[in-house]
């Protein structure tokens, strides 16, 4: 998330939302969505990791990465699930693409 952060403002730029979501709730979600500049949603459960088809670690009680480019209309564009702490989506390969989208329209 904080990859996604650190380039915010080309996000916006590009009139791209981000949402995070964490198993932290309250104080701790806000936490990280000060440190990040992210909209953060707090308190994924296991049922969530279900609906989303994530790996959920049961030793943590944590869901691990699971990353989704959605258009407009909600359509995935492209989807990234980790069951550990690699292969993660990088932040500017994400403006690239929406850029290359873009250039094709």
């Amino acid at each position: 998330m904080v990859g996604f952060g650190k380039l915010k403002a080309e996000f916006d730029a590009l009139g791209v939302t981000i949402i995070a979501a964490s198993i932290d709730t309250g104080e701790n979600a806000q936490v990280v969505a000060d440190e990040t500049g992210l909209l953060v949603a707090g308190g994924v459960t296991r049922d969530d990791a279900k609906a989303l088809d994530s790996w959920w670690e049961d030793r943590r009680s944590i869901i691990q990465p699971s990353e989704f480019l959605l258009d407009t209309s909600g359509k995935v564009l492209t989807s990234s699930y980790s069951s550990g702490p690699i292969g993660r989506v990088d932040a500017a390969d994400v403006i690239g693409m929406i850029k290359h989208r873009e250039s094709q329209k």
